[in-house]
């Protein structure tokens, strides 16, 4: 027998249909499951003033939303932001496990509703030790939220939804609707407020587009750097401001110095300070990493003893929009960069073989290429006015002068560059738009980022020039 409080929810649904002046709306569901709820919520200041929703599907469905905007309602909006699907649940008396599924519907379109709203209008009083931590669903973000409470900060949290895709892994995604509500758990669990935001849209105009027009010229572009430099951050940074926020705290493996800038972090096989050379000095100055003087096995222990459920959760291995889901496949269904053949040559212009798309390949490349020769041949450099590929012996990628565009520099002058993610630094001078390396480098490819340091400390960036 359904309990009483489901049958008063189903029977008199608490403000479905409601129109709401100046409302933000979040969805969940769809055609997959054939239950879909749109719910509805105003904030004023530092409270959820009115909330409605729509549903269609089964009744358990529409008992759920009912339960969520009648516990939102009136509420503080970090109250608010601690209600998730157990709460739903256990306003309904309890759901069977063949009906959870429509608490976790509610709950996502609350929190995507939340999320939207409080960023448009939130306005809640500015607190000192609120820190508003970035979770992106893994081990690392979890963490330096655990370390937040345990350091006595007033928490918030916050999950970014940046990409959806049918042919994603949402599992593997760090961005997908999946990891988010696998962050609001760990965030609730901790007892902390958690806010979805949804910046699909900017996502896609200020990272994937520009990713996939630079691929189709010929470059290798960085995306991460992008999207933390001028998309991610930033977006937190101003949603921080709306829930009184004074600091952001995220789950990279990077440090600042005592002058405020960006500083290697201590464990140098996770250092994650490249994909953040393109932060402002301002954003920095409001950046906390927790994780900065941690190793990833003090990490995953750290989870472990918390008994949080990520503990063991795989890292992300590629970019989080191509998640279960080749780059090749990838570029030909959103960029339309289909198979192209065109000639692979050497630097004297004589054909070796044949490609499938200069899109393909990127400056040191050397897998994949599908020519046979006395020694390994690299990928020297991409044209794609003419669709071709140069390649060569390794000794030909050697370069000791590498010029950049774009130059944006901390006021100090470098040491050091590292002109790839994972490559060591470079002893270097900076000359113009011109960096001088005291030893040859292989491969610097066109479209990536140089980050250049001076010592321990992140001094500047630029984009290698074609």
């Amino acid at each position: 027998m359904p309990d009483e409080r489901f049958e008063d929810h189903l029977r008199h649904p608490r403000g479905r249909g409601r129109e709401i002046a100046g409302a933000a709306s979040g969805a969940a569901g769809g055609a997959a499951c054939g239950d879909l709820v749109r719910l509805s919520v105003a904030v004023d200041g530092d409270r959820v003033s009115a909330a409605g929703f729509e549903a269609s599907g089964c009744g358990a469905t529409i008992a759920a939303a009912s339960a969520a905007v009648e516990l939102v309602e009136g509420a503080d909006i970090l109250a608010a932001a601690r209600i998730g699907a157990p709460r739903i649940a256990d306003e309904l008396g309890g759901l069977s496990a063949g009906k959870l599924h429509a608490a976790d519907l509610a709950s996502d379109a609350l929190h995507r509703a939340l999320g939207a709203a409080v960023r448009a209008h939130g306005s809640l009083q500015p607190n000192p030790d609120r820190t508003l931590v970035a979770m992106s669903g893994g081990v690392d973000s979890a963490v330096a939220a655990l370390l937040c409470v345990r350091h006595g900060h007033d928490v918030a949290a916050v999950t970014l939804e940046l990409w959806a895709d049918p042919d994603n892994d949402g599992e593997r995604s760090c961005c997908s609707a999946a990891a988010v509500r696998g962050a609001r758990v760990v965030a609730h669990g901790l007892g902390l407020a958690h806010f979805t935001l949804d910046l699909r849209h900017e996502f896609r105009a200020g990272v994937v587009e520009p990713w996939l027009r630079e691929h189709a010229g010929g470059l290798t572009p960085n995306p991460c750097v992008r999207c933390n430099g001028h998309v991610r951050l930033d977006a937190m940074l101003d949603f921080a401001d709306r829930v009184g926020a004074a600091t952001l705290s995220t789950g990279h493996y990077a440090r600042r110095t005592p002058g405020g800038l960006l500083r290697l972090a201590a464990d140098a096989d996770k250092d994650q300070t490249y994909m953040l050379a393109a932060l402002s000095r301002d954003a920095l100055a409001r950046l906390r990493f927790p994780l900065g003087e941690h190793r990833k096995p003090e990490v995953r222990a750290l989870a472990r003893e918390a008994g949080l459920a990520v503990a063991r959760k795989p890292d992300s291995q590629d970019l989080c929009f191509l998640a279960g889901t080749g780059r090749a496949a990838f570029l030909a269904r959103h960029g339309g960069l289909h198979e192209r053949p065109g000639d692979i040559v050497d630097r004297d212009g004589g054909v070796l073989g044949r490609h499938g798309g200069h899109h393909g390949f990127t400056v040191g490349q050397r897998k994949g290429l599908g020519v046979a020769a006395v020694e390994p041949l690299y990928v020297l450099a991409t044209d794609a006015r003419t669709n071709t590929v140069t390649v060569g012996p390794r000794a030909q990628l050697a370069t000791q002068t590498v010029r950049v565009r774009g130059l944006r520099m901390h006021g100090r002058e470098p040491d050091a560059v590292r002109l790839r993610y994972r490559s060591p630094a470079v002893g270097c001078r900076l000359d113009g738009e011109e960096i001088r390396l005291t030893e040859p480098f292989d491969g610097a490819a066109p479209g990536q980022t140089a980050v250049f340091l001076a010592g321990d400390a992140i001094v500047g960036c630029a984009t290698i020039a074609a």
